[in-house]
């Protein structure tokens, strides 16, 4: 496959649709079954805004296990490859997903599949931004967290002792990029769906389209 940056990877995180395992934030008023639905619905939604255009190669990063046959029918169907998230926390399986990627890769990036708010456009400015050599790139969140980044060579210091999950981590990752002097980009401020006021707006942006 032809792709338009060869030299650049896309990272997914994504977990097993698992009821009661994802989107638990939407349980209630949502079942466990249909939050899981709904995390479905995000990660194809994801996963095909992700490979239209063929950007760069993209590859699913799975939680707990590649095993899940959500993540087989996706790899068939969007031409993705498959790897398995290591680690105990979060921090610790971003870095290793970057220095796996970027033992082959020149560039990567790496988001999550729940930001229905991330273009293809904002896709491409991230990729261009590491090839006009960025140290980084950074797509900020309204909840005060970020829904992606990237980098050129792995760094360990921007994924240790974060306060995952909280509103601290866009502000604690700005202070790491400060002490450690990069040259940064950040892309415009995105949403994710956590809540269900979020999936609220995300119906809402579905009618507006």
């Amino acid at each position: 496959m032809t792709y338009q940056y060869p030299d650049t990877v896309l990272m997914i995180f994504c977990k097993a649709p698992v009821p009661g395992q994802v989107k638990t934030r939407l349980s209630p008023p949502l079942t466990a079954a249909q939050a899981a639905g709904i995390h479905i619905e995000l990660s194809e939604t994801t996963l095909k805004r992700a490979t239209q255009g063929r950007l760069c190669p993209v590859q699913l990063w799975c939680a707990p296990s590649i095993d899940d046959d959500f993540f087989s029918a996706s790899a068939a169907a969007y031409g993705l490859a498959l790897r398995q998230q290591q680690g105990s926390g979060l921090g610790e399986r971003m870095h290793r997903a970057f220095e796996s990627a970027l033992a082959t890769y020149s560039h990567a990036l790496l988001m999550g599949c729940d930001c229905p708010s991330l273009t293809g456009a904002d896709l491409e400015q991230a990729v261009t931004a590491l090839r006009q050599d960025h140290d980084l790139v950074l797509a900020p969140a309204e909840d005060g967290g970020y829904v992606m980044i990237g980098l050129n060579r792995p760094c360990p210091e921007l994924f240790t002792d974060v306060h995952w999950g909280t509103s601290q981590v866009l502000e604690q990752t700005r202070d790491r990029i400060k002490q450690l002097h990069f040259r940064h980009h950040e892309l415009r401020e995105q949403w994710d769906v956590d809540t269900v006021a979020d999936l609220a707006r995300y119906r809402a942006s579905l009618t507006s389209i």
